[in-house]
């Protein structure tokens, strides 16, 4: 199963924020989307960076409540691991353990195409391992 097979299913909306957004603003609207992370767009569409729910707390940890006034471009993880749609779930799972992230935005040829999270791969991976055994059980009752 790859990256693409996800994407046909959830769609390619992908939640973004502007870099002068702060941290309040953010928060506000990632509840509002229960989503954990919103990639940071400039005014022409290009991705400038993720900024995620960890961000925030972490800011907020360090500096206390100035941290909610901290902008997205101050807060973003400007280093993005991405993937591409033809990318396997497996090698996704991969670089999320290896990266430590939760968010992997999908790019084709340089242009933004979607974004999936650690609970889309999960739940791809488990529907996977269900149609597998389904395939065994039915090889199994045929012979």
């Amino acid at each position: 199963m790859t990256i693409r097979d996800i994407l046909r299913g959830k769609g390619t909306a992908v939640f973004s924020v502007g870099p002068g957004e702060d941290a309040t603003a953010i928060a506000a609207a990632l509840t509002q989307h229960r989503i954990g992370a919103a990639l940071v767009r400039d005014i022409n569409g290009a991705v400038l960076g993720i900024v995620s729910e960890r961000d925030i707390v972490r800011a907020i940890a360090r500096e206390g409540t100035a941290a909610l006034a901290r902008t997205a471009r101050e807060l973003m993880t400007a280093e993005l691991v991405t993937v591409t749609p033809a990318t396997s779930v497996a090698e996704a799972l991969a670089l999320m353990t290896n990266h430590r992230c939760r968010h992997l935005p999908v790019l084709e040829e340089g242009r933004l195409v979607g974004m999936v999270s650690i609970g889309d791969l999960v739940k791809a991976r488990i529907a996977e391992a269900e149609q597998e055994a389904e395939s065994l059980r039915a090889f199994v009752t045929a012979a």
